[in-house]
C-alpha cells in the first residue's frame, strides 16, 4: 500500500469515527431537548391544579402555584425523588406504569396523556381507553335536542357538555366553576340542585350506588378518590350513604324536578352510551306528560333569556 493510499484510508477511518461521535452527540442533544420539554410540560400541568381539585387542603403557607411536587408524587403513589428528577429533566428511565400514575395524578386528558408518553419515549399501556373530550358534532346534537334537556356525563358524573335547557334545569350551570360541575357534588352540596330534585333522598342513594359500582374499575385513580374525599368532607349525608356500600347498575327512570319558575317537570331519562363500556354517556330527558312538555318549552325560553 502506497503512502497516499494509506493516508486516504486513515483519513476515511477518522472521518467515519467523527461521524459516529457526532451522531451520538446529536442523539444526546435531542434527548436533552426532549427531557427539557417533558420537564416544562409536567411543571405546567402541576401548577394548574388546585389542591381542592384533588381533595387536598390548601393550607396557609402555600407559595407554589398549584400542587407541590411531593403532592403529585403522593397522589400518583410514586417516589418523590423519582418524580422530582423527572420534572428536572434528568436522564432517567421511567416505566409506563410510573407515567400512567403521573398522568392520572395530574388529571391529564387524552391529548395531554399522549403528549406525556411521546415526550418520555414510552408506549402508553392504555391507549384510547378514555374519552374526555366532547366532539363539536356531539355538542350540535345536544343543541338540536332542546327543549329536551340533554347532557354528556362520564361514569364519575362529571358534566362534560349540556344544552341550554339542561343548563337551567336545576341551577345555572354556566355560573358554576368547572370543578363544581359534577352531579354528585351538586346533589349533595348545592341548595338549588337539592331543592329541584323532588325525591332527593332516593335520588342521591341511587346516584351513590351507581357511582360506587362505576368506581370498582377506578379505585386507585386519584381523581375518583379526590371526589370521594371532597364529598366526605362536605356532606354528612354522603358519608352516611357511602358507608353502606350499596351498588346498583345504571337504568332509566321517570324523574320529577321542581323548577322555581316553570314548576313541576316529570321527565323520562334515557341513557345513550358513547363507547363499548359504561363510561361516557349522553343522558336525555323527555316529557312524561303534556304539562311537562309545555313547561319544557317555557324552560327553553327562559334559558335563552338568561343567555342574552
Amino acid at each position: 500500500m502506497t503512502a497516499d493510499v494509506s493516508e486516504a484510508v486513515g483519513a476515511a477511518g477518522t472521518s467515519g469515527a467523527a461521524r459516529t461521535v457526532a451522531g451520538r452527540d446529536g442523539h444526546r442533544a435531542d434527548d436533552a431537548v426532549r427531557r427539557a420539554e417533558l420537564a416544562a410540560f409536567l411543571r405546567s400541568r402541576r401548577e394548574r391544579i388546585t389542591p381542592e381539585q384533588v381533595g387536598l387542603p390548601r393550607g396557609t403557607r402555600r407559595r407554589t402555584p398549584g400542587l407541590r411536587r411531593e403532592e403529585v408524587a403522593q397522589l400518583g403513589a410514586v417516589g418523590v425523588t423519582w418524580y422530582t428528577w423527572l420534572e428536572q429533566g434528568r436522564d432517567i428511565h421511567v416505566s409506563p406504569q410510573v407515567l400512567d400514575a403521573v398522568a392520572r395524578a395530574l388529571l391529564l386528558d387524552r391529548a395531554e396523556r399522549s403528549h406525556l408518553f411521546a415526550l418520555a419515549g414510552s408506549v402508553d399501556p392504555l391507549p384510547g381507553k378514555e374519552c374526555t373530550g366532547v366532539p363539536r358534532a356531539l355538542r350540535d346534537v345536544l343543541d338540536q335536542l332542546a327543549p329536551y334537556p340533554a347532557v354528556v356525563q362520564n361514569s364519575r358524573f362529571d358534566i362534560l357538555a349540556y344544552n341550554s335547557t339542561y343548563g337551567q334545569l336545576l341551577c345555572d350551570l354556566d355560573a358554576l366553576p368547572d370543578e363544581d360541575r359534577n352531579c354528585m357534588w351538586l346533589a349533595f352540596t348545592h341548595d338549588g340542585w337539592r331543592t329541584g330534585l323532588a325525591d332527593w333522598e332516593a335520588t342521591v342513594r341511587t346516584m351513590t350506588a351507581k357511582f360506587r359500582s362505576a368506581m370498582a374499575e377506578h379505585v386507585a385513580e386519584p381523581v375518583w378518590k379526590a371526589l370521594v374525599a371532597r364529598l366526605t368532607e362536605a356532606s354528612p349525608e354522603f358519608r352516611e350513604i357511602w358507608a353502606q356500600h350499596e351498588v346498583e347498575r345504571p337504568r332509566g327512570a321517570v324523574k320529577v324536578f321542581r323548577h322555581p319558575v316553570v314548576g313541576v317537570l316529570q321527565l323520562t331519562g334515557t341513557n345513550m352510551w358513547l363507547g363499548p363500556n359504561h363510561g361516557a354517556k349522553m343522558l336525555t330527558y323527555t316529557p312524561a306528560d303534556e304539562a311537562s312538555r309545555e313547561r319544557l318549552q317555557e324552560l327553553e325560553k327562559l334559558a335563552h333569556a338568561v343567555a342574552v
